[in-house]
């Protein structure tokens, strides 16, 4: 009986937690080649209500800032950096300072040169989701982008 008191305990605890992990923000990747040699990388972020994301451009001293890096590889090369459109800005008191953020989605575009027909693109990004109440810690994600 202990047992199966210690097995119901556990696994109510368990659901627990994870209803507890917090995902306010989805990843999309896609590529459009815009002519035989180049092409545009396009990496957007659904964001929940009442959550934010930083941009990358974010003052040194303020929460974590989006952070885009694309592995190097010999079928691509890049083409100037990646691209945002323009972001909200708000004073936070929890960074004493101006910042610059997104909410319910952005997209970030990145140009490519291809030096091989059809490739694939890897990369990672970092960012931090915030709310009026909380900041989440930074994720790491890895993205892959097949341009065709």
């Amino acid at each position: 009986m202990k047992r199966l008191l210690l097995v119901i305990v556990t696994m109510f605890l368990f659901g627990a937690a994870h209803a507890q992990i917090l995902t306010p923000v989805k990843w999309s990747y896609a590529a459009k080649k815009t002519s035989a040699t180049e092409a545009t990388i396009f990496i957007r972020a659904t964001i929940d209500n009442g959550w934010h994301i930083y941009s990358q451009t974010v003052k040194e001293g303020g929460p974590i800032k989006t952070d885009i890096k694309f592995k190097p590889s010999k079928s691509f090369k890049l083409v100037g950096p990646v691209t945002e459109p323009k972001p909200m800005s708000k004073f936070e008191n929890a960074f004493k300072m101006n910042v610059t953020y997104f909410e319910k989605e952005v997209v970030f575009t990145q140009k490519v040169k291809l030096t091989a027909g059809n490739t694939t693109i890897k990369g990672q990004l970092e960012y931090m989701t915030c709310n009026d109440r909380q900041c989440l810690p930074p994720e790491d994600v890895d993205f892959t982008v097949a341009i065709k």
